[in-house]
């Protein structure tokens, strides 16, 4: 295709939040409406190319590269393989959605939209750039929009909303602070290797796969730190439920569903290519931080109240099977992660979504405030309960197959750790069951008597994501096909360099 589809993709939010500096701020329809057609037009390009993706050939493909900075190598190198076009699909699916759960905001739409779009630009950035310093110039966009989301148009009740933005941006920054002296580090060294410089990821791949174990090891360790960070790896996934709690809900839509996913996503197509004989070296170690993460957020959700902190919670501990499933760094492992990811996401942006309604309609996040909602609102309470059994892994939903690849995986490389994990699953029920049963069961009280279920514009995000949920788990093939065209060649690449490297 010689139509630059991917920057269009990139850039259509952009030529949104370009447009709305010129609409009145009194036009809130308006405002909304460009929103949404800039997230639509980005989703339904990303729809196209995922149906036309050509999964037997595999590899980059939509390719767009133009030199830009010749000096140090860096070029505007956009391409998409089996990895990160579902994590594209997911980031403009979420994107869409998220204009919709946001469509009652009236307090100065003008500017939450116009960083909304910004926000989706600066994530999808991340997934379809192929070098890594426009990787690195696309995560440090998105930092700035969510500090100055947060703080305007947050709320929170356990801490302040200032205290949510400024812990969620200091931990992305400390996180992002580790990783750039790793990625300096890797440049300066790879340099050495091929004789100029150049930071494409292969290029950066060929390089790390010749430096010695040594520098391996301590490299992989800096990006670890800074992917694990933002992934939320225990011990450091405190600013986690945190923010969220003081995010706005397409915010935390956001956040949950694609921004952490740059931490797995940067984790797998940068630490462990680039890096796999360090990859190898620390992989015991993060399956151990992994399952610590699953066992410790899942009991951490459980003795929730508020309801945005139990889905925070209960993220961090999803994404410790993404971080064990990378470390058993095989086919099937890689497979659940990614698939994880996705499936996470898009229950998890439900699962905000109507908490987001829920919380405008009652005025209250907090369980034993509510109950037998679910005959006031019923279609709230339906999207509520198919993200509850989406996280708790119901068969035939998006959730069910991706966790199962990850604890065949995790059988197959770490045995008894399997049963932790197992562990863990039970538990996801026991909160995800609580929550809906204190919200939505039960008799209904008599002060709700007069909400108004969700409508409209409202409907949006649970028939979009409700769908992927469902259609996801009843054809999970068209899912696992696309990311197993780009895990088999990958999982390839990492393997020649192991046995050239030999056993540490």
């Amino acid at each position: 295709m010689s139509f630059p589809v991917l920057p269009v993709i990139l850039l259509a939010p952009v030529a949104a939040a370009v447009v709305l500096l010129f609409i009145p701020k009194e036009e809130h329809r308006l405002i909304k409406s460009v929103a949404a057609l800039g997230t639509f037009v980005s989703l339904f390009l990303t729809l196209v190319i995922y149906f036309n993706y050509n999964q037997d050939v595999g590899g980059l493909q939509f390719v767009t590269q133009r030199d830009w900075i010749k000096d140090l190598g860096v070029t505007l190198f956009f391409a998409v393989d089996g990895i990160s076009l579902p994590m594209v699909l997911l980031t403009n699916l979420i994107g869409f959605c998220a204009i919709f759960a946001s469509w009652n905001i009236s307090n100065r739409p003008r500017e939450f939209f116009i960083l909304l779009l910004i926000l989706i630009t600066g994530v999808m950035g991340t997934f379809i750039a192929h070098d890594l310093f426009i990787f690195l110039l696309f995560y440090e966009v998105v930092v700035i929009p969510i500090y100055i989301m947060v703080v305007i148009w947050g709320s929170s009740k356990r801490v302040t909303k200032e205290y949510a933005g400024m812990k969620l941006t200091i931990y992305l920054l400390i996180g992002s602070g580790f990783l750039l002296v790793g990625v300096i580090a890797l440049f300066v060294k790879s340099v050495g290797v091929l004789g100029a410089p150049d930071m494409s990821f292969s290029a950066l791949a060929e390089a790390g796969a010749q430096l010695s174990n040594f520098d391996q090891i301590w490299l992989f360790a800096l990006m670890l730190f800074g992917f694990g960070s933002l992934i939320s790896m225990w011990p450091f996934h405190s600013w986690s439920p945190d923010g969220y709690a003081g995010a706005p809900t397409a915010v935390s839509m956001i956040h949950a569903g694609v921004l952490k996913k740059i931490g797995g996503y940067g984790l797998i197509k940068i630490a462990v290519v680039m890096l796999p004989l360090g990859a190898q070296f620390w992989a015991p170690w993060m399956a151990v931080l992994g399952i610590a993460g699953v066992a410790y957020a899942a009991f951490g959700a459980l003795a929730q109240k508020d309801l945005k902190y139990v889905v925070g919670y209960s993220s961090v501990s999803h994404m410790g099977y993404v971080i064990i499933a990378v470390a058993c760094l095989d086919v099937i492992g890689l497979n659940g992660a990614v698939a994880n990811m996705f499936a996470h996401g898009i229950m998890a942006a439900l699962f905000f979504s109507m908490i987001g309604f829920l919380y405008e309609k009652t005025h209250t996040r907090w369980m034993p405030d509510m109950g037998g909602l679910g005959r006031q609102t019923p279609k709230l309470a339906a999207g509520f309960m198919l993200a509850a059994l989406a996280s708790l892994g119901l068969p035939g939903l998006v959730t069910f197959v991706p966790e199962f690849t990850i604890f065949v995986g995790i059988f197959s490389k770490y045995g008894g750790l399997a049963v932790i994990g197992i562990a863990g699953i039970i538990i996801t029920a026991l909160y995800a069951l609580r929550a809906g049963a204190h919200t939505l069961f039960g008799p209904p009280r008599p002060e709700y008597d007069h909400l108004e279920d969700i409508k409209g514009p409202e409907l949006v995000p649970l028939v979009v994501l409700g769908f992927v949920l469902v259609v996801g788990g009843v054809l999970p093939s068209l899912l696992f096909d696309m990311i197993n065209s780009g895990v088999v060649p990958l999982h390839a690449e990492i393997s020649n360099v192991l046995q050239l490297g030999g056993n540490l």
